[in-house]
């Protein structure tokens, strides 16, 4: 799961970073509304993690602009302000939920845990494509009605794949999507878990999901039958 953090305050920052990272979330950081805003319009996260009294663009501001775009990406509000004039506002501006500072690590991640529960408006509990379902609210994911156990990284590829069913998606585009901002280029940890992941969703079905397009990427097409499945090119 993929998170951003927009928050001002460098100990807030390291506290919550390091805390999310230890618990498998990865973490992007923006410290000012403006780069806030932007992470957030461009990237695909789970879940905003949003301050709001930030340098540049203020929470409030940033939100309302995020809705306005149309994102429904989940929002959990983070300020010192405790004034329900304050919760309120940033609830009907569109906000999911809203945590007061000082906080204990435990609430913020239960919180987190809570929201990363509900389905975006737009998106179906349990994504589907050919005989794979993913439950997006358990994270758990099978095939033919057999269970396949993933690992964090290898759930977050997979579900990136299956959300873009059809479309070649670079290594590039994985990167940004499953990793976080320190993610190096130069490895071969995308090759590595595309091939894990073929292992365990496509080795010993009669159809092959997860493809390459050489020269470009990889794409989950769930319609195109072949007769190697098993070979797991």
């Amino acid at each position: 799961m993929k998170i951003l953090l927009i928050e001002d305050d460098p100990r807030v920052a390291r506290f919550v970073l390091r805390g999310l990272k230890e618990e498998g979330f990865v973490v992007d950081h923006a410290a000012d509304g403006d780069d806030g805003l932007h992470a957030a319009a461009t990237g695909s996260y789970e879940l905003v993690i949003l301050d709001v009294l930030l340098p540049r663009r203020d929470g409030f501001e940033v939100l309302t602009r995020l809705r306005r775009s149309g994102s429904t990406t989940r929002v959990l509000m983070l300020t010192a302000r405790d004034a329900v004039a304050d919760r309120v506002k940033g609830l009907e501006g569109g906000a999911d939920d809203y945590l007061v500072k000082p906080f204990a690590f435990a609430e913020l991640l239960a919180r987190i845990r809570a929201l990363l529960r509900r389905p975006r408006t737009e998106e179906p509990v349990v994504l589907t494509a050919g005989d794979l379902q993913i439950d997006t609210r358990r994270q758990s994911v099978s095939r033919a009605g057999r269970p396949v156990p993933l690992t964090a990284k290898e759930y977050a590829v997979l579900v990136c794949l299956v959300r873009q069913a059809g479309e070649v998606l670079t290594r590039t585009r994985l990167a940004e999507q499953a990793w976080d901002e320190n993610f190096d280029p130069l490895t071969n940890v995308i090759d590595v878990t595309i091939y894990h992941l073929r292992e365990k969703v496509d080795r010993g079905f009669g159809q092959r999901l997860i493809h390459t397009v050489r020269g470009r990427g990889y794409v989950l097409r769930p319609d195109e039958p072949t007769a190697n499945a098993a070979a797991g090119e």
